[in-house]
């Protein structure tokens, strides 16, 4: 049996995370993991605060673990605690110890970044603007780069990103 390849799928608010986790899993026959921040903030009716951010990444972490033992050949995450991470310091300019420890680990074969090209739309108590979402890009991309973390920008409609990502991930096998 052939291991199971995590593809970290990262990318500001309204990039398209969800729609190409929920594809790519469509197209390759398996599992995606969505972000469990969303359901934290359907549950709780708010925002996270700040010391929420560890609980939502622990979480996140623990889904996608047991999403792995259901994958077949890859699964899809939509984010990481890395994300939650790059909000932390948006927010609230730091990331607590534990945070800062999980953030560090980034355990996937692939990453890809959502571009913030498609239009921006507001989500309820999620998102929070067009500007926000460029600089959180930039935040993630200067990240990546300065982690040495390798990733492709997927760029385009849902169509174009598909073709980007099959193109990459079948270089995988």
């Amino acid at each position: 049996m052939m291991p199971v390849l995590r593809v970290a799928i990262l990318g500001a608010e309204s990039s398209g995370k969800s729609t190409l986790a929920a594809a790519l899993a469509a197209h390759f026959g398996t599992v995606w993991v969505p972000e469990y921040l969303r359901e934290f903030v359907d549950t709780t009716g708010r925002v996270p605060r700040e010391e929420d951010q560890c609980g939502i990444a622990l979480t996140q972490m623990a889904r996608e673990d047991a999403a792995a033992r259901q994958a077949t050949r890859f699964l899809f995450c939509d984010t990481t605690p890395l994300m939650t991470a790059i909000y932390s310091r948006w927010y609230w300019n730091r990331v607590d110890a534990q945070l800062s420890v999980l953030e560090q680990r980034h355990d996937y074969a692939l990453t890809f970044v959502t571009a913030p090209d498609g239009p921006w739309e507001a989500d309820g108590l999620q998102r929070e603007s067009e500007a926000v979402r460029q600089t959180i890009h930039e935040q993630v991309v200067q990240m990546l780069d300065e982690r040495g973390i390798g990733y492709a920008l997927v760029t385009g409609t849902l169509e174009d990103r598909m073709t980007q990502a099959v193109r990459l991930l079948s270089s995988l096998r």
